[in-house]
């Protein structure tokens, strides 16, 4: 929940000016508020729309203050996040309305960055995969090239943790592994790591195998740092 009008058009205009961030492959997520305002200055270039989140709700109606998935069509999202930790932490959403709201973005042409990931108590009793593989099982029957996950250790968000590169490395190769056993066509499946990523730890979290990208956070409101993230990402995806 960052941003103004001055501050988004500073920022953006300091982002399309990278070759790094301004391309195929890159989005940044916006606050609801500005996403018309955020889409007309990005003025279809490589760097594309993202939403924060999507209705459960589907068809126009009575849902005062929901935004549907076709409406974040409508504005030019590309791609829209649904289930990021602090949506779970904060509003209690759980599996059956982020079935909803996967199905939904598909449906209307969006891309959903599915988040997942355990709190800190949850790895410290050894459950984290557990809790992945559950979170995992509301994409049974979609097509893997529809969706991607992102997986955030909830303990590592904002907090200036990271995972260790062993860590990350399980868990994405556990992500990969269960998704070829509940989805279809999950070969296609992008996998993010999504936990402080910054300039300076990058390079070591995108160089591993299973990695296919980033989901940044404090980082990409700084955009020296969100451009050399994207441009070791370049180099290596």
């Amino acid at each position: 929940m960052h941003g103004r009008h001055a501050f988004n058009a500073q920022l953006v205009a300091q982002l399309l000016a990278s070759e790094s961030v301004n391309r195929s492959g890159v989005a940044i997520a916006v606050p609801t508020p500005y996403l018309v305002s955020v889409g007309s200055l990005l003025g279809g270039q490589g760097l594309v729309l993202a939403a924060q989140d999507v209705s459960r709700f589907a068809e126009d109606g009575a849902f005062t203050g929901e935004s549907s998935a076709n409406m974040l069509a409508d504005v030019g999202c590309h791609y829209v996040l649904v289930g990021h930790s602090e949506r779970r932490q904060y509003l209690g959403e759980g599996s059956e309305a982020l079935s909803l709201k996967l199905r939904n973005a598909i449906a209307a042409g969006l891309t959903p960055v599915y988040c997942v990931g355990e709190t800190l108590a949850e790895r410290e009793a050894d459950r984290h995969l557990a809790v992945i593989r559950e979170q995992l099982s509301v994409l049974d029957g979609i097509d893997g090239g529809q969706a991607v996950v992102a997986y955030e250790p909830v303990w590592a968000i904002g907090t200036g943790k990271v995972a260790s590169l062993e860590q990350i490395d399980e868990i994405h190769r556990e992500i990969k592994a269960e998704c070829l056993r509940r989805l279809k066509g999950s070969a296609n499946i992008r996998v993010l790591y999504g936990g402080s990523v910054k300039a300076d730890n990058a390079m070591a979290i995108l160089s591993l195998d299973n990695v296919d990208g980033a989901l940044v956070g404090g980082a990409s409101l700084v955009p020296e740092s969100f451009s050399m993230i994207c441009q070791t990402a370049r180099k290596l995806i």
